[in-house]
């Protein structure tokens, strides 16, 4: 027997096509079931024993004895399960902190989104000159402008945004309100 075992390694050796056959038929099915032990998963043991069989048919390693041979193989798959589940740790702490920041934003979202909800409420209970002047500020307009579309004056301009500002203020509370009004400066 260990004659035939010693003609198959060197048939490896040769990289005779018959002698692959030869393998994938004596080792594939024990393979996959110690990579399976590992893995815990069969269709990620049979690529990963498929691969090591690959690697044995592409590479130029020469194989000196049939128990050598063996040993390899099941290195060679205990290393690639070794590699595998490493992988995934790494793959199952990147997807924790993708989850975790998509959480924080989605919570940052309805938090800015609740802002400005209070803030579009506060801003309907001022008087309408004072709600008037103070959206169109909200918009970017400058006191000229804000003047000029409503047909004020710069300093009446000046004042409704002040009274706007100090109901606001209180209306929400200085931390409130200077995140709200920060927003759009």
């Amino acid at each position: 027997m260990d004659d035939l075992n010693n003609i198959f390694v060197r048939r490896i050796n040769e990289k005779q096509e018959q002698a692959f056959h030869e393998l994938f038929l004596r080792f594939f099915n024990y393979l996959v079931v110690y990579a399976v032990r590992r893995v815990q998963r069969r269709d990620v043991a049979e690529d990963i024993v498929q691969e090591v069989f690959v690697n044995v048919w592409e590479g130029y390693k020469e194989f000196n004895s049939y128990v050598g041979f063996r040993a390899f193989l099941y290195n060679a798959v205990a290393n690639r399960c070794r590699d595998y589940l490493k992988h995934q740790a790494v793959e199952g702490r990147y997807m924790e902190v993708v989850l975790k920041e998509e959480k924080e934003w989605d919570e940052l979202d309805m938090a800015e989104e609740e802002m400005y909800r209070e803030l579009h409420l506060a801003v309907q209970e001022l008087p309408e000159r004072s709600r008037a002047v103070f959206e169109l500020h909200l918009e970017g307009k400058k006191n000229e402008e804000i003047a000029q579309l409503l047909a004020l004056s710069v300093l009446t301009v000046k004042s409704y945004k002040k009274n706007a500002m100090q109901y606001l203020r209180k209306r929400l509370g200085n931390a409130h309100f200077l995140l709200l009004i920060g927003k759009f400066f």
